[in-house]
């Protein structure tokens, strides 16, 4: 039967993310290098602290901006780590970095405003500009796959409200240096653009430093999560840090889309932010020895690939982004192509090297028959 229903215009005209139909779609035993999600397991002093919410009834409703002692966590973290002050009353507790996103850009995006994005880049920056009413414009990426001031300043108008900023780079690895960010943000400020910064992999990091826009600009919105440095992707707990005028226009949205955020996800968030942190230098540790191996192997292979220095991602070359990641899940390897990640990603693909040492040496010699 034929349905006459009608649907919205901005759900219509975006598809399902490339990366999930894949990795939904592969078979049981396939290699997963397709999703970026770290293959070890959540610390357990992080589990130990949501088992005590449990046991302690820590079940119900917290408030719309979070638990007051995560929230003031993080303003620590903020100040010592990234090198900015934020109250934490101007820091929001979101269902993971995915919400923070969204309810930033239905704060500061309306109806033609414009919002460029880097390309290739992830893939919800483009769909949640098409949800918040703008208009996503994608800015090619230097040789070493970042953003620089001045090919940003090409493409500003005057319809320009926001730019996306992700270092480390998903799907690229690729790391901004300190002046890219200064020059970056004397370009924002100069055009009263607001920064959004996504900084989910800051402590994945091999080569060069993290900064952070806010250390240098007020006018910016940090974006993070737990989910990448913790190994926590399943447990959806983010955060985001702004000035106060923005925070009270994204707390609107986050209280009626969400509400809160989960409230033992919090907890072991706040064990995750003020326990020990060997967990995640050991982990940085195992994602740069299989950075190494995936770019020695891509080399053997003769695969063309600039050396990630960030996050667990690589993107090397190829002639056809699909026809590649077809061939390679027909194989048993799951893949994500590059022109999921803006047209300027055709010709790569990603890999996410966040799995096994067995797992992609296995991988590589599926590649070596395939590619």
């Amino acid at each position: 039967m034929t349905s006459n229903r009608r649907f919205a215009e901005r759900v219509e005209k975006i598809d399902i993310s490339g990366i999930r139909k894949l990795f939904e779609g592969a078979g049981p035993n396939a290699i997963n290098m397709g999703l970026g999600q770290p293959d070890f397991d959540t610390p357990d002093h992080i589990k130990q602290a949501a088992i005590d919410a449990i046991n302690d009834g820590f079940t119900g409703y917290t408030t719309g901006l979070g638990v007051p002692e995560l929230r003031q966590a993080l303003s620590e973290k903020f100040e010592q780590f990234n090198n900015f002050q934020v109250v934490p009353d101007d820091i929001i507790i979101t269902s993971g970095a995915s919400e923070a996103l969204h309810i930033a850009l239905l704060a500061l995006v309306g109806p033609g405003d414009e919002v460029l994005v880097p390309d290739p880049g992830f893939v919800s920056y483009v769909a949640l500009t098409d949800i918040s009413g703008g208009r996503a414009i994608g800015v090619p990426l230097t040789d070493t796959f970042t953003l620089d001031a001045e090919t940003v300043a090409e493409y500003i108008t005057d319809k320009t409200r926001v730019l996306v900023v992700n270092s480390p780079s998903n799907p690229t690895g690729g790391v901004q240096t300190r002046d890219e960010i200064q020059g970056l943000c004397e370009l924002a400020n100069d055009h009263n653009i607001t920064i959004i910064s996504d900084e989910v992999y800051e402590h994945i990091i091999y080569e060069g430093e993290h900064v952070s826009p806010a250390s240098i600009s007020n006018n910016v919105v940090t974006i993070n999560a737990t989910s990448k440095t913790y190994a926590m992707t399943g447990w959806r707990l983010g955060y985001v840090a702004a000035p106060h005028d923005i925070t009270e226009q994204m707390l609107k949205a986050h209280q009626y889309v969400q509400a809160c955020a989960n409230s033992i996800a919090q907890k072991a968030a706040l064990a995750a932010i003020t326990g020990p942190q060997e967990c995640v230098a050991e982990m940085r540790e195992s994602f740069m020895r299989r950075r190494d191996l995936l770019i020695k192997g891509l080399k053997d292979l003769g695969i063309e690939c600039v050396e990630p220095k960030g996050a667990f991602y690589a993107f090397p070359k190829v002639d056809n982004s699909m026809e590649a990641v077809m061939k390679l899940l027909e194989a048993g390897v799951i893949t994500a192509p590059g022109s999921a990640f803006g047209p300027r990603g055709e010709g790569h693909i990603r890999l996410s090297y966040a799995t096994s040492d067995k797992d992609i040496v296995r991988a590589l010699d599926i590649m070596g028959q395939v590619l």
